[in-house]
């Protein structure tokens, strides 16, 4: 039966028309209360996204990586999209810390996630590289599957230098595209749901990397479902479609390496 049902939603997957005009959905982790909202949306629309995973706190007094979203995560594994990291402390680059000579030391952050007060550490090359490595050995260990060599910057703050020391080992850098900030993360009062709508369905075009989270702490108007359902039905009347990172010209590559 298993395997019959499979077969099945390959064929179905092969049935539907190339996507000619995509956009690139992708999902940087938060406090996971939307978490289960967004999952059903997607498969709604079978739309396929990419998530940025960092182990931040919860709702439910956890963390998105911990033994409670496991089961969540493989799921996400078993439907087809794609998974980068975005740290494991979520640490937003401040600045390079150099010496007298102007040897890079180390890099100035801002470790902070949801609720969390902020605090400002230095971490070496080596130490973010392996925060960035980190993610995907608890990736690995949750789904069995190994994490795509792609991350992103929390906040999308970065130096030449921080992603010179990222792509030393493996990792290249995903931003988003300017129409593709869907403002999720911006204050209710200020950017209401219906604003941030309009907008998106008014500027995005094919080939935008969109942006947005598995849950803001600050934002008092959930932003999942109340956008995205009609943002993914908005983009399809318009003809566009949903691709996960592999697909996407400047990063396929990277996903064929062994």
């Amino acid at each position: 039966m298993k395997a019959l049902l499979l077969a099945f939603v390959a064929a179905s997957a092969a049935a539907r028309p190339a996507c000619d005009k995509p956009v690139y959905l992708t999902f940087d982790t938060g406090h996971m209360g939307v978490a289960p909202l967004v999952a059903q949306t997607l498969g709604k629309h079978h739309a396929k996204a990419t998530f940025f995973l960092a182990n931040e706190p919860t709702q439910d007094g956890g963390t998105t990586l911990d033994a409670h979203w496991a089961p969540w995560w493989r799921e996400r594994a078993a439907e087809g999209h794609d998974f980068g990291s975005h740290t494991w402390d979520h640490d937003v680059f401040l600045a390079d810390v150099r010496d007298a000579a102007g040897k890079l030391m180390a890099f100035k952050v801002r470790t902070q996630a949801g609720i969390q007060k902020p605090v400002v550490r230095e971490l070496t090359p080596q130490q973010y590289c392996a925060s960035l490595k980190q993610v995907g050995e608890r990736f690995q260990a949750m789904t069995g599957r190994a994490l795509a060599p792609i991350f992103r910057a929390p906040a999308g703050r970065t130096s030449p230098a921080l992603l010179d020391a990222a792509r030393a080992c493996g990792f290249a850098h995903v931003g988003w595209s300017a129409a593709g900030f869907l403002g999720d993360e911006l204050p209710s009062e200020r950017y209401p749901n219906d604003e941030l709508l309009r907008k998106a369905l008014r500027d995005i075009r094919p080939g935008d990397i969109l942006l947005a989270h598995l849950g803001i702490w600050r934002r008092q108007e959930p932003w999942a479902p109340a956008v995205l359902e009609p943002l993914l039905t908005g983009l399809e009347r318009r003809g566009l479609c949903f691709a996960p990172l592999r697909e996407h010209p400047r990063y396929a590559a990277l996903f064929k390496k062994p």
